[in-house]
């Protein structure tokens, strides 16, 4: 399998020269050649797989420099830290179903991703002798995971940039209280598309890129959506096995388009999704352009999911390329016309193929409190703000001839207070993180500057 960017000027890469090179050199986004399609026939014998077996057979289709027995084992300890048997469970819930990806050792749906990227990184590094810095922007979860992805790893340095003050307090404390040598917090005075649109910046200076060996866990990496395509392959085969049903729609609650991302891609290799339902807080960049063809940025709203606070998807790119047939200058054109405008404009015939492959709706804080509050009503379970959000819209647009399954991106104690507010009570944390409070903090507060940013990760680097 070779890869190629979103741009055009890179193209025939192996799986571990675009697993490292992150961000592609052009400034566009790397993607596989071709999706690889599977039978129905061999969708059924994938059925049977534990995960860890399921998501070497979906990621060795992807990683075909990785020799089998290395990509297995590579595999294998990247879930070994998860405390669930099935590692992200199809759980039945009144009417609907919720997959939860909150099992890993952060408590969110990033580990999925970044437990694999982090073992990946080692793996290629001890390899090849060579060392890296990563640099990545976090509205919340990601940080945390890709910290505890690589905390303590050799021959890595990970430098991770969050809006202060706008992430939960919990996200807040998993990641300042990691104080391993290897790792720096910078907390900037700014929003995520901030922090964002500096790492990005950062990136596109080839030179400081090369000099300092960066490396990207962002969702910008594609080894990131190539871990999550495989749970959409698992919540089809647990929602088929107690249903019968032939297809399902699934909500995504989503806003850097990363993880929707991975289940358009799992559709595209196979699994039956109907319809992919993209759930958005009031920060609605994404819900605007699949129902109106609307993609302009707006100010960035603080919610009660953080993490949805944006208006810049950055892996709306890769989606863009196949709404734009696979045609490089026009990915170019539209994305500089987004840069100089702040707005993308699409045909009437491409918003209609959009609307085809995505419902959409964007839900406020106050039904995302409701929601919270009449589902633990009903069934006792409690669902964190994201998900929340992702019930919510998912009631709201979905077709009820389907089985619907809602995806659960993170554990309801990462949100206590947003839970308590909606139903009088905190939920617990799990007993490794009772402490969090009392931990030693190792944390930076840094302007929202790409200069004084870039001169930081100099004086740091490995």
């Amino acid at each position: 399998m070779k890869y190629c960017s979103t741009r055009g000027q890179v193209k025939g890469l192996s799986f571990t020269e675009a697993v490292m090179m992150g961000l592609a050199d052009d400034g566009g986004l790397l993607l596989p050649e071709n999706i690889p399609v599977i039978a129905p026939e061999e969708l059924k014998k994938l059925s049977q797989l534990p995960y860890p077996e399921l998501a070497f057979e979906i990621i060795s289709r992807f990683a075909t420099d990785i020799p089998a027995d290395e990509l297995k084992n590579i595999i294998e300890r990247s879930y070994d830290s998860f405390k669930h048997p099935q590692i992200t469970p199809l759980i039945k819930q009144d009417d609907l179903y919720i997959l939860e990806l909150f099992h890993g050792p952060t408590l969110a749906f990033k580990d999925v991703a970044l437990q694999f990227l982090g073992n990946l990184f080692e793996y290629f590094l001890l390899q090849s002798g060579k060392r890296m810095n990563i640099i990545g922007a976090t509205s919340g979860d990601t940080g945390s995971a890709a910290i505890y992805g690589v905390r303590g790893k050799r021959n890595i340095n990970i430098f991770i940039l969050h809006p202060k003050g706008r992430v939960s307090p919990i996200q807040e404390l998993q990641m300042t209280t990691v104080t391993d040598d290897n790792v720096f917090n910078l907390a900037i005075e700014g929003t995520f598309d901030d922090a964002q649109a500096i790492v990005k910046e950062i990136f596109g200076d080839l030179a400081f890129k090369e000099n300092h060996a960066l490396g990207a866990v962002n969702s910008i990496n594609w080894a990131r959506v190539l871990a999550q395509i495989v749970y959409y392959f698992y919540a089809w085969f647990q929602v088929n096995k107690a249903t019968g049903a032939e297809q399902f729609e699934i909500s995504v609650p989503t806003g850097n388009f990363g993880d929707i991302f991975a289940g358009y891609i799992a559709k595209k290799m196979g699994v039956p999704i109907r319809r992919l339902i993209l759930a958005t807080n009031s920060n609605n960049i994404l819900s605007r352009f699949i129902n109106e063809g609307d993609y302009s940025m707006a100010v960035v709203h603080h919610s009660l999911s953080p993490s949805m606070d944006i208006q810049v998807a950055s892996n709306f790119e890769r989606y863009l390329f196949y709404l734009l047939d696979s045609q490089a200058d026009l990915v170019i054109a539209a994305m500089n016309q987004f840069s100089r405008d702040k707005k993308m404009v699409f045909t009437p015939e491409q918003q209609q193929q959009v609307k085809a492959e995505f419902s959409a709706a964007a839900v406020d804080d106050e039904t995302t409190l409701k929601t919270i509050q009449q589902f633990h009503q009903q069934t006792g379970y409690t669902l964190d703000p994201h998900t929340a959000v992702g019930v919510a819209v998912g009631r709201k647009v979905h077709n009820p001839d389907y089985p619907l399954v809602c995806l659960a991106t993170a554990h309801p104690a990462k949100f206590g207070e947003a839970v308590a507010q909606a139903i009088g009570q905190s939920p617990e944390l799990p007993p490794v993180f009772s402490d969090l409070a009392s931990r030693d903090k190792k944390v930076e507060t840094i302007a929202a500057d790409t200069a004084r940013i870039k001169s930081y990760i100099s004086a740091n680097a490995i």
